[in-house]
């Protein structure tokens, strides 16, 4: 049983104890916490305080749950000279993210011509298990994606110049080095470039439903209640699965798993060339994820624009930005009072840098970085600010979004895809699923209320409430 402390209403501690080389931080209010208490995330947090190099605290998010290694809204900053990289600190679904695009349109726009949209959509972006792509590229073309990220889209008529200026990274980590990328992988990522995948993947097409921050939001393009938005989550598919299952497979050969308090924490250190290697095996699928969504938002731009009959830079079609959820990145931080060159595993959590950091779009610097939090199906969405406040007490990280309080066999034990589908059309939102099975596993009561976790977000002062978003028509993977 983990000893925590109730530090404020919003803040909870694990002091540092037995192998723990720093104390954890966990930001959840006491509905939250009673989640966390029902799986192994409190001793995921507590664990990944014992790895080396680690500095301040082992971080919980407030959407935290149990994950593989490292709990799914887990936060952790290692030294780079003396810490380590762990693929279980970075996930699986390497650069599972979300991008916003805006819109011109209003609701009423939407619900005229809502099934000619929906079909479109449906028909331009391939979605469900093991579904490929409608393009297929070869080896040198996937190497070149994996290099150069939303340049090579850019440069192949799959996006407009600006799309890169409202991209974390600007849509390319230049670390990506594909000589550390397997044949395997390349073999799994050739046919997927370009397509939803499935599990919690889906893309959402929504209506602005509440601004909280008007002068935010206006530079963010949302403009007022009713204005038609478009979210798409998706990752690096099965390329991203295959580069973090090789990566823990050669580091358990080479390092082994003595002395680790939980196998699935089998790491690298930061500084060795195992660790290189992963860290730019990594950087190369965040960059294929990224040109995954890019296609997908470039086929919505053109489904709209077809039903609109339209250009869709008249539809007002910017990408608001988008973020990584599922990653790894070398930055500089403030710890004790000293700048700290560190690696920030983020797992199942968001970037939320303050205004002024020089990795915030220049359009964005004056108010922060736009945040992303995606709800479960058939609930509220938002869009929140980085802060001040991030920066100094969670690395410039916050949630991601809902987090889950049930597994997936559990929910398709539980809820049935036909019934889920008639629950969400009742309410208004339109439903597209590649399976009865998938709507099961994804259904909102699986879920923890996003709209607590947002409040806890802001509440800390982890990400400051921009606006919310609620879903009209969803296709889900």
């Amino acid at each position: 049983m983990v000893d925590i402390k109730k530090i404020d209403d919003v803040t909870w501690e694990i002091a540092k104890s037995g192998k723990m080389n720093v104390p954890a931080r966990i930001y959840a209010s006491d509905k939250l916490m009673e989640n966390m208490k029902m799986d192994k995330t409190l001793g995921q947090v507590s664990n990944v305080a014992c790895l080396p190099g680690i500095v301040k605290y082992s971080y919980a998010m407030p959407d935290a749950h149990q994950g593989y290694g490292f709990s799914i809204g887990g936060v952790a900053a290692f030294s780079v000279e003396d810490g380590v990289i762990s693929p279980g600190g970075v996930g699986y679904d390497i650069n599972c993210g979300v991008r916003l695009i805006r819109t011109n349109l209003v609701r009423d726009d939407f619900d005229k011509k809502k099934v000619d949209i929906l079909n479109e959509v449906v028909k331009n972006v391939p979605a469900g298990l093991g579904k490929g792509a409608k393009l297929r590229f070869s080896r040198d073309e996937l190497s070149e994606i994996m290099s150069k990220g939303i340049r090579w889209s850019i440069d192949n008529g799959f996006g407009w110049k600006g799309d890169s200026d409202r991209i974390e990274e600007d849509g390319c980590m230049k670390s990506a080095d594909i000589s550390n990328v397997s044949d395997n992988a390349f073999k799994r990522g050739m046919p997927q470039i370009g397509s939803l995948g499935s599990g919690n993947h889906f893309l959402e097409i929504q209506a602005v439903d509440e601004i909280f921050d008007a002068d935010t939001a206006k530079v963010f393009g949302l403009t007022e209640p009713g204005q038609v938005v478009i979210m798409v989550h998706s990752g690096s598919r099965g390329l991203g699965h295959q580069v973090a299952s090789d990566y823990l497979r050669l580091m358990e050969k080479k390092y082994g798993i003595a002395g680790l308090p939980d196998r699935e924490l089998i790491n690298a250190p930061f500084s060795s060339d195992m660790g290189q290697q992963y860290y730019s095996a990594m950087s190369a699928a965040a960059n294929y994820a990224w040109v995954n969504r890019q296609m997908m938002a470039h086929w919505v731009r053109e489904s709209f624009a077809k039903v609109f009959d339209s250009d869709a830079k008249d539809l007002g079609m910017e990408t608001v930005y988008d973020v990584a959820h599922n990653i790894a990145k070398r930055e500089t931080h403030t710890v004790d009072g000293r700048k700290m060159d560190v690696v920030v595993h983020r797992k199942g959590a968001t970037r939320s840098f303050a205004p002024g950091r020089v990795e915030v779009p220049e359009i964005y610097r004056a108010v922060g970085q736009p945040v992303l939090i995606p709800g479960s199906m058939g609930t509220s969405s938002y869009v929140l600010a980085g802060t001040e406040k991030a920066m100094e007490i969670s690395f410039g990280s916050t949630a991601h979004g809902a987090g889950r309080v049930m597994s997936r066999f559990a929910a398709v034990k539980k809820f049935r895809g036909e019934a889920v589908k008639k629950e969400l059309e009742a309410k208004g939102i339109s439903v597209r699923a590649a399976s009865w099975k998938g709507l099961s596993e994804e259904a909102p009561g699986v879920y923890k209320d996003v709209d607590e976790v947002v409040r806890v977000s802001d509440a800390v002062g982890i990400g400051k409430l921009v606006a919310k978003v609620r879903p009209m028509g969803v296709l889900k993977g």
